[in-house]
């Protein structure tokens, strides 16, 4: 299987600029996996996931000039049409999800820390009791959590994909982790150290975060 190029994105985007959709290819090949994963472990089903997907790269077929090289990857800005996709996918829906973050404005970021041993530990291992307590973190904690540690986006590109300022991102992340040790704390050391078969589908393994 051929790897892919980060030089399929200028051959892509230049193709698109010339009006030859054959552009796109290459540029889906090498992002709409990393998209649909981004969007499945955020909360969406296959189908919602598949539709928001495809309308990033649609965007970026019809308005290939919309992207500007200089704000950021192109990645981070197709994950970042697809999660609005998502939302308001969502919205239609009815369903509603809190994207603020009220308790983070009295968070003092002098009390952030680099991850501890224990957290890296979690990072590490995709159990049950890991993805679980994944998906009852609130919204803006769970996609931090997923886009740096899951994904291993670095800060700024996460930042990005968020549409938050860095110290906000880096805020949510560390959040993130505190409430995942707590609610793995409360669980039994042989069910959240044992690694389990089931994991999220679509999700790739858990490891490191990467630094900004």
């Amino acid at each position: 299987m051929k790897v892919s190029d980060p030089h399929d994105d200028h051959r892509g985007l230049a193709l698109l600029r010339e009006g030859r959709v054959q552009g796109l290819e290459p540029i889906y090949r090498r992002h709409s996996a990393a998209v649909y994963r981004y969007l499945v472990v955020l909360g969406a089903s296959r189908e919602a996931a598949d539709d928001a997907m495809q309308e990033a790269f649609l965007s970026l077929a019809q308005q290939p000039q919309a992207y500007d090289p200089a704000r950021g990857q192109l990645g981070a800005y197709l994950a970042c049409i697809a999660r609005h996709a998502l939302l308001a996918q969502w919205r239609r829906q009815g369903r509603e999800v809190d994207t603020r973050d009220e308790e983070l404005e009295q968070w003092n970021e002098e009390r952030m820390h680099a991850p501890s041993a224990e957290e890296q530990h979690f990072a590490r291992h995709a159990s049950e009791a890991l993805w679980n307590a994944i998906g009852q973190l609130p919204f803006v904690f769970r996609e931090a959590l997923l886009l740096v540690d899951i994904q291993e986006r670095s800060y700024l590109e996460a930042a990005q994909i968020a549409g938050i300022e860095l110290n906000t991102l880096r805020t949510r992340v560390h959040r993130a982790r505190t409430r995942l040790r707590e609610a793995l704390n409360q669980a039994s050391p042989r069910t959240s150290d044992r690694p389990s078969d089931r994991t999220v589908p679509g999700a790739p393994p858990v490891s490191r975060a990467r630094g900004s």
